[in-house]
C-alpha cells in the first residue's frame, strides 16, 4: 500500500489541500486575505487557497517527522530576505501563522501536542494522509492506463 513517503510532495500537497476544502471542516482564520506569510515578503500569497495548501504541508511535513515545533515550521517555510544592496540572507516565515495553522490542524484530529510542546501527527490524521495518498497514486495510474489506451488506439488506426 503506498504511503505519502511514495509520491512526490507536490502531487500530494494539491490533493490534500482539496480534500481539506471540500471537507469544509478545516476552520480558516478571517485574516488570511490580508496577512503575508513572513516579514521579508512585500505582499500577502495571491491564491486564495494558500492556507489550506500550508496546512497540507505542513501536516505532510509533521507526518515525515516525529515531532515538530513552530520553530521548525518557521524555518522550513521561510525564504530569502532581499536586503537591498547588502546580501540576501534567510528569514523564517511567520510564526503566528504556523501556529494557527497547527491549531486548525488540531481542531480536526490530524495532530496532537506532545509533552515537550511540539506537534506529532495523530492515528486519525495518518490513516487521513494515508487514504489521501493512495487515492493520488490510484489517479495517476488510472490516467496512465488512459494515455497507453490512446496510443494503443492510434497504433491501430495508422
Amino acid at each position: 500500500m503506498p504511503g505519502v513517503r511514495d509520491i512526490s510532495a507536490d502531487d500530494f500537497i494539491t490533493a490534500y489541500a482539496s480534500h481539506l476544502k471540500r471537507s469544509g471542516k478545516l476552520e480558516v482564520p478571517t485574516w488570511v486575505d490580508l496577512v503575508k506569510t513572513g516579514s521579508y515578503k512585500e505582499l500577502a500569497p495571491y491564491d486564495p487557497d494558500w492556507f489550506y495548501i500550508r496546512a497540507a504541508a505542513v501536516a505532510r511535513h509533521i507526518y515525515l517527522r516525529k515531532d515538530v515545533g513552530i520553530g521548525a515550521l518557521t524555518k522550513l517555510h521561510g525564504g530569502r530576505n532581499r536586503r537591498g544592496n547588502r546580501p540576501s540572507h534567510h528569514a523564517p516565515a511567520s510564526a503566528s501563522v504556523q501556529r494557527k495553522v497547527c491549531q486548525a490542524l488540531e481542531k480536526i484530529g490530524v495532530l496532537e501536542q506532545t509533552e515537550n510542546g511540539g506537534r506529532r501527527i495523530s492515528q486519525d490524521g495518518q490513516r487521513d494522509l494515508d487514504r489521501i495518498a493512495t487515492a493520488v497514486v490510484e489517479a495517476a495510474r488510472e490516467e496512465e492506463d488512459e494515455e497507453e489506451d490512446e496510443e494503443e488506439e492510434e497504433e491501430e488506426e495508422e
